[in-house]
């Protein structure tokens, strides 16, 4: 297995979802500091990677006028992120991808990098992000943000295997493989890797951090 590198990794902005939290609008295409919020994550991991895509299921001409390639998923509705994923590794041109969502819009410009190092060091084909979120006592403690993760093209076939059977939960696949945790534990990588879920949340996030 050749390990990662910014030549052999192509970034996937991951913009498919249905948005039903946000009213069913399309979250990529959501304003956040005056652009696209897909928009941003396409430029905020190109210089990480060899090239990036766009995952979506909507609007695909809105997308591929930012001048990359836009891949909607193969199945018909939405089907969640490991949808995405498969899409993903269907036509990925390199050895490995690196996914990310569309709406967490300050995730590490390190980010890549430092899961290539897990994944060189360990040997694994599968390696995601734990990050710091507030628990209900009022603390941050770290957990698992799957939706971020560096996958080997070799993984292709075994996700394609587990959606057929009907499978959809990220954590119930990754399970099934070897994975590194790379912990971005910093009091701050919690904002680096805070998503938007609803119109309110993606205000709150717009505001300077405190």
């Amino acid at each position: 297995m050749k390990p990662p590198s910014p030549d052999n990794i192509t970034g996937w902005v991951l913009a498919g979802g249905q948005g039903l939290r946000m009213g069913g609008v399309d979250k990529g295409l959501q304003d956040f500091q005056g652009q696209a919020l897909a928009l941003g994550a396409m430029q905020r991991l190109k210089p990480q990677v060899n090239t990036v895509c766009i995952n979506a299921n909507r609007h695909l001409e809105t997308y591929r006028a930012w001048g990359c390639e836009v891949w909607p998923d193969d199945s018909t509705g939405f089907a969640g992120p490991l949808m995405g994923f498969l899409t993903g590794l269907q036509h990925c041109a390199t050895d490995w991808l690196m996914v990310v969502p569309c709406d967490s819009p300050f995730f590490p410009l390190d980010l890549v990098s430092r899961l290539s190092v897990a994944a060189q060091a360990q040997d694994t084909p599968l390696v995601s992000v734990r990050a710091p979120e507030m628990n209900k006592q009022g603390s941050l403690e770290l957990r698992p943000q799957p939706v971020f993760a560096l996958l080997h093209i070799c993984l292709k076939d075994s996700l394609h295997r587990f959606l057929e059977a009907g499978g959809r939960k990220i954590d119930t696949w990754t399970a099934t493989h070897p994975l590194i945790w790379v912990d971005f534990d910093h009091a701050s990588d919690a904002r680096a890797f805070a998503n938007v879920n609803t119109l309110s949340e993606l205000a709150a996030l717009q505001a300077p951090p405190t």
